[in-house]
């Protein structure tokens, strides 16, 4: 059984948090957040929300043991930017692109 969750509209760059997804990608629930936990960058603090978010939607909405949970797959897709202008010289302006990511957990359960 499959369980999932997602945040949506995280800011942050999606190829940043790419980079921190392939290592726990295929661990135990436990250990992922036990990873994540460690890591320095920014965008682990959002992996960790996401991964806990379902782990308790699991035990609260499907009643999966929380020991038994792999993350089967775990992405990021790219959200909507936002677009700033940074003044210049010559009354020119440079263009700001601030992206967002929509990040994706899914767990399953590694007894069936």
């Amino acid at each position: 059984m499959e369980v999932k969750a997602v945040a949506k509209y995280m800011r942050i760059a999606p190829r940043k948090v790419r980079i921190l997804i392939d290592s726990i990608k295929g661990k135990t629930a436990e250990k992922g957040l036990d990873h994540v936990k460690f890591m320095p960058q920014k965008g682990a603090k959002m992996l960790e929300k996401v991964i806990q978010s379902a782990v308790a939607n699991a035990d609260h909405n499907k009643g999966i043991d929380v020991d038994s949970l792999v993350i089967s797959n775990i992405y990021v897709d790219e959200g909507p930017s936002l677009k700033r202008f940074h003044a210049r010289a010559r009354g020119r302006g440079a263009k700001i692109i601030k992206r967002t990511s929509h990040i994706t957990v899914i767990l399953a359960d590694k007894n069936q």
